[in-house]
């Protein structure tokens, strides 16, 4: 009869090592396969705006009139309310969590940017407003800032 033998068990774990070159290889001085191709494609990677350079755009609504004039009584005069308005279509950058760019945006009161982004009309409707505001707010903002003649 056949005596049964208890397995032989580690009392340690094996460690783990990762694979390392040689010192005199000629390959030891070259990077990994990956780490080149993340290296070229950080490279061909647009460049976000800084936070500076949206910042001057945000800068020149401040103490400008409303230019939605959807819900405010006047629009000759600088509300206090006034805050930059973004665009919300995908076109402009707009997505789940981000908020457009900068550069599209235009000065609205404060019951008019809450029409905008939580208001009841459709999409269409406020796409209008919008594009129709910034029409009139673009070449006041180039001359404000000194762009010159906007396109």
């Amino acid at each position: 009869m056949l005596k049964r033998t208890k397995p032989i068990e580690r009392r340690t774990p094996l460690a783990r090592t990762g694979f390392s070159r040689k010192p005199k290889s000629p390959f030891s001085s070259l990077a990994n396969a990956t780490t080149t191709r993340y290296r070229a494609l950080a490279k061909r990677r647009v460049k976000k705006p800084t936070v500076a350079e949206g910042s001057k755009y945000l800068a020149a609504c401040r103490g400008e009139p409303c230019y939605l004039n959807v819900l405010c009584a006047r629009s000759d005069w600088a509300d206090p309310t006034v805050v930059p308005c973004h665009d919300n279509r995908l076109g402009s950058g707009k997505g789940m969590g981000l908020k457009a760019r900068n550069d599209r945006t235009l000065p609205g009161c404060m019951l008019c940017h809450r029409w905008l982004d939580q208001g009841p009309a459709c999409r269409e409707e406020k796409f209008a407003v919008f594009d129709c505001g910034f029409a009139r707010w673009e070449p006041i903002r180039a001359r404000k800032m000194g762009i010159g003649e906007a396109a």
